[in-house]
């Protein structure tokens, strides 16, 4: 007995000191120190070089209260909902606590990016500004013009005068970043100057879905970003500016792992237009877009949902012209697969308007590639007709549950519709149009890839459908197309 209990207060001696990571020999047992962690990398050199070159950004506000940071929450459910969470862009910090209508100063970050005074910041961090100043690491602390902005982009560019010898940050490639691979960010979190935080590329290519945002496919990392961080760069190991670090997504306010940054390609790209211009131009197809549904991927026999499918065509654009189809599933453009509808946006409008481009598209299961001729984004359009995701006596279908009733011709032209177009729907009488979220007025453009016009024509669309399959039906709906896929229940 006191044997065994002399060999159990050995091993737990064993047990405590490999844990401290002694290594110990209890009746020949052989304890192994604790594992070498792997070398992380060593970020020094980074900072020194490029500190110099990043800002602290000074937006004075006088005697007016400055636009409030926006939100999106998303969906407003419940707090302890993930749907809940909020993306927050950061205006800076304000230096001390004022009314709204006294005057005050917020506080953001930004960088150098040529020698005769150039910088980079957020659109939001400047914003009705009535003075913006910055300050440099050296301590100077210099008058910034706002030469232009692009609230789309969320890019605004200012400049400063120095006498030419400022220094610069190194542009990289925001392209070639893969998830995994480590970043670090140069700021002024909480007004706490040049405070550096590292960490990997979480995903590429994020969009955020915020109807203010549709043409940035943002970098996500998990870099602790914070109020003040807004403007500052994001760098890769080479010590080259790859985002500008934007907004979070957060249920509190604050940082909660999960941090997005602009691309710099988008940048400058911007950078380059307000400098000649002023302002920023995009381009457009002339399309709008929607998922492929499980319905449609059912409807059309695809091995897979990829791809953005056309919902609607806009008249005289680049697409009609190049005789782009609803019921068309584009998966590539200009050589960049599209997997889903959110891929198509940012690539239209950093093409160049005029450039004529490649689409290969889907149509009646055949691939196919043809030619598009990019235009120009009116400068006050949103996500509209540039690749945007779309929202969503009588006679018809008891299968279907609907019926439908013809348009007069004064109707269509009221509803931008071409001559011969489209039937109405009088009445949804069934479970499968109601479920499928169709409502009286709405009006059926396609059935099956097939144009309708007429009532005639749509009971003869729909006059062999089964049960157990699957309807595709274009439908127009306050100015905009959308798909609804039907299926019939299996009587079985």
């Amino acid at each position: 007995m006191t044997s065994s209990i002399l060999r159990s207060s050995r091993l737990s001696l064993l047990v405590c000191c490999a844990l401290a990571g002694t290594a110990l020999t209890v009746q020949g047992v052989q304890a192994l120190p604790a594992p070498v962690a792997a070398s992380l990398p060593d970020f020094t050199g980074i900072v020194q070089k490029n500190a110099p070159a990043v800002v602290q950004v000074e937006a004075k506000y006088s005697g007016r209260s400055k636009p409030g940071a926006r939100s999106l929450s998303g969906s407003g459910g419940m707090p302890d909902d993930p749907q809940a969470e909020i993306f927050r862009r950061f205006f800076g910090m304000p230096m001390m606590p004022s009314p709204a209508e006294q005057a005050h100063t917020s506080l953001g970050s930004g960088f150098i990016i040529s020698a005769d005074g150039y910088i980079l910041t957020n659109n939001h961090v400047v914003d009705h500004a009535d003075k913006v100043i910055v300050r440099l690491q050296d301590r100077r602390i210099l008058d910034a013009k706002v030469v232009g902005t692009d609230p789309t982009y969320d890019i605004a560019l200012l400049k400063v005068s120095a006498g030419g010898n400022l220094p610069t940050v190194s542009i990289g490639d925001s392209r070639s970043l893969k998830p995994g691979q480590w970043v670090l960010a140069i700021g002024s979190p909480f007004g706490f100057d040049y405070t550096v935080t590292q960490g990997i590329v979480s995903a590429v290519g994020r969009n955020l879905g915020r109807d203010d945002q549709p043409y940035t496919s943002f970098i996500q990392t998990d870099v602790p970003i914070n109020r003040g961080n807004s403007g500052g760069p994001l760098f890769n190991l080479q010590g080259q500016v790859v985002g500008i670090n934007s907004q979070i997504y957060s249920g509190t306010g604050g940082y909660q792992g999960v941090a997005f940054s602009i691309p710099i390609d988008v940048a400058m790209n911007a950078v380059e237009q307000l400098k000649t211009k002023g302002y920023v131009t995009r381009g457009q197809l002339g399309v709008m877009v929607q998922e492929v549904s499980d319905d449609m991927e059912k409807a059309y026999k695809l091995p897979d949902a990829s791809g953005a499918a056309v919902a609607q065509v806009t008249p005289d654009s680049g697409a009609e012209k190049a005789g782009l189809q609803p019921g068309d599933i584009i998966l590539d453009y200009d050589n960049h697969a599209i997997h889903s509808p959110a891929d198509l946006p940012p690539l239209v409008a950093m093409t160049k308007p005029g450039t004529r481009v490649p689409l290969e598209i889907l149509r009646q299961g055949k691939k196919q590639t043809v030619q598009v001729t990019i235009g120009t984004m009116p400068r006050d359009q949103n996500a509209v007709d540039n690749g945007s995701t779309a929202p969503g006596a009588s006679s018809g279908s008891a299968v279907l549950g609907l019926t439908v009733q013809p348009l007069d011709n004064a109707t269509r032209k009221q509803m931008d519709l071409k001559p011969g177009q489209g039937v109405l729907i009088g009445d949804v009488t069934g479970d499968v149009a109601a479920q499928a979220g169709l409502q009286p007025g709405d009006v059926i453009l396609m059935v099956n890839q097939q144009p309708v016009g007429s009532v005639e024509a749509f009971r003869a669309a729909t006059k062999d459908v089964k049960a157990g399959s699957t309807v595709l039906l274009l439908v127009r709906r306050n100015d905009q197309n959308r798909f609804f896929g039907l299926t019939v229940p299996d009587d079985k």
